[in-house]
């Protein structure tokens, strides 16, 4: 230290020339000696006005490609702006990018780390490995949905997933101890295949008061998501010789084919404004039928209440209701509306789960179905897993008790409402011409296209946008009879600026379809 106080070590970039006989610096980005050591970071090939943009993509593409991985850490914002003699600004807004899409987050004295990345494809060796034009050009929908998951990419607006950046990681681990704090030993051993009675409990308390849902904590099954709801219904009602399943049309792909794994024959009904076409539901002969009723998947109509009565009729001579509940409980611009479970409890089996609340990888949901399968069902349960596991169960049935699973909710509308508006102001701007479906509610958008647009395929217009590494849904991979072309696009999951960016991208590669490039 000199006699003023000050620092007489060298500077921060460890040059051991004193600065007076070093070439001025020049502006931000002009020179070819500007960069950083760090994933060999060149800002010059940064565009002018962009430079916020192009640091957050080259990011991305790192942790993509595996060059950070899952606990890397990154450059102190203020070494890495220095280093690209950018203003500090860049890279912390850079850094906000990723960590509003959940790739990254800050770690105290850590600093900020990789916390998450695209799972890698396969390898090409073992036979595995699909592209994606042989993802989206093959006829063969199994497994297409996984496929997809697995690949790579730079945004991805695909649909069922809700702001997982959101998640309330200091709210759950404050009741976690709780819960740990409070737990006997036998609290670990093997429980009720039904779930923890606290569980049952607190959803009987959240159906009433956000659904309408009037049951007894003894009707609730607790089970791993609606996916094993599907799984154990299509058990039980192929042993009470119900081969047949009406579906919508169009309807969730992954539904269908749970019910299909479960060796049912799968009948399309269609679905219209009004939503699932009931007089169509009594021609075919179904015994059975599963539908989204207050959100459809995919097109977000609600069926009306003349159909609901007419249903519900339907039930009363013997049919059996499948109520997938799955995000009913984000709406933004349309009052709530009720569960058919609500209006009557005989003939409905009702699913529903926290996947489209807080995050499917809890592997958290519930089931209620008529008293005369009740224990059919539970036997079921015990026999697949011996019930859900118990901490994830008690520290969920705090979160409802207390009411912080309500301001949760509260807090990811707002910010998933937000996201959908900008998604709707990007479909206006870059897909000019596309009819949008389902805005009112949910954590997607459904876009179709006139006819006369091209004569495209939504999947080829899918598989273009993946080519840009942009992830869609072509609306085609959710319906059984022909229609016109589509996207479902979702938009809870991903920062503002990546919704907008993607929704462009897949405006050029369909101006590019359209024009026969």
């Amino acid at each position: 230290m000199d006699a003023m106080g000050r620092s007489t070590k060298p500077s921060v970039e460890g040059s051991k020339k004193p600065r007076a006989t070093t070439a001025p610096a020049s502006a931000p980005g002009s020179g070819a000696d500007v960069g950083s050591d760090f994933l060999q970071l060149d800002i010059g090939q940064a565009p002018p006005g962009g430079r916020t943009a192009w640091l957050a993509d080259r990011l991305r593409s790192a942790i993509a490609d595996g060059r950070l991985p899952v606990g890397a850490r990154l450059p102190a914002s203020r070494v890495l702006a220095d280093e690209l003699r950018v203003t500090r600004g860049v890279v912390t807004e850079a850094y906000r990018r990723l960590a509003e899409s959940g790739q990254i987050a800050g770690r105290g004295r850590l600093g900020t780390v990789v916390v998450a990345a695209p799972a890698a494809p396969r390898d090409r060796a073992r036979g595995t490995a699909q592209t994606g034009p042989a993802l989206f050009g093959s006829a063969d929908r199994e497994g297409v949905v996984d496929a997809l998951r697995a690949l790579p990419c730079r945004i991805d607006l695909s649909p069922g997933v809700p702001d997982l950046a959101a998640f309330p990681r200091t709210e759950w681990l404050r009741a976690e101890r709780a819960v740990l704090a409070g737990v006997t030993p036998a609290d670990f051993g093997y429980g009720d295949p039904r779930g923890a009675l606290a569980l049952r409990r607190a959803v009987t308390g959240w159906l009433a008061r956000n659904r309408g849902v009037r049951a007894d904590p003894d009707e609730v099954v607790v089970v791993a998501g609606v996916a094993q709801a599907l799984g154990l219904l299509a058990q039980i009602l192929r042993a009470d010789g119900i081969r047949r399943i009406a579906v919508e049309d169009p309807g969730s792909l992954g539904a269908r084919q749970q019910l299909e794994y479960g060796g049912h024959a799968i009948v399309p009904v269609p679905v219209d404004a009004g939503g699932l076409d009931v007089g169509a539901l009594r021609a075919s002969g179904a015994r059975a039928v599963l539908l989204t009723p207050a959100h459809q998947f995919p097109t977000g109509v609600v069926l009306d209440g003349e159909r609901r009565r007419r249903l519900l009729g339907w039930a009363a001579e013997g049919g059996v209701v499948i109520e997938d509940d799955y995000d009913a409980e984000h709406r933004y611009d349309r009052p709530p509306v009720p569960a058919l479970r609500s209006l009557a409890s005989e003939g409905v089996c009702y699913a529903g789960s926290v996947s489209k609340l807080l995050a499917p990888a809890l592997r958290v949901g519930w089931l209620l179905v008529p008293p005369d399968r009740l224990d059919a069902l539970v036997a079921a349960k015990r026999y697949a897993d011996l019930g859900n596991g118990i901490l994830t169960q008690l520290v969920l049935a705090r979160l409802m008790d207390s009411g912080e699973l309500e301001r949760h909710l509260r807090h990811v509308r707002l910010r998933h409402r937000r996201r959908r508006d900008v998604m709707l102001r990007a479909v206006e701007a870059h897909l000019p011409g596309a009819r949008v479906h389902g805005a009112a509610a949910g954590l997607h958008l459904t876009v179709t296209f006139r006819d006369q647009s091209g004569g495209f395929r939504d999947t080829d217009l899918a598989a273009a946008a993946l080519a840009e590494g942009v992830k869609v849904h072509p609306l085609s991979w959710h319906r059984i009879s022909p229609g016109p072309p589509g996207l479902v696009l979702g938009y809870a999951a991903g920062p503002a600026h990546d919704i907008d960016e993607g929704i462009a991208a897949v405006g050029a590669v369909l101006r590019g379809l359209r024009s026969g490039r």
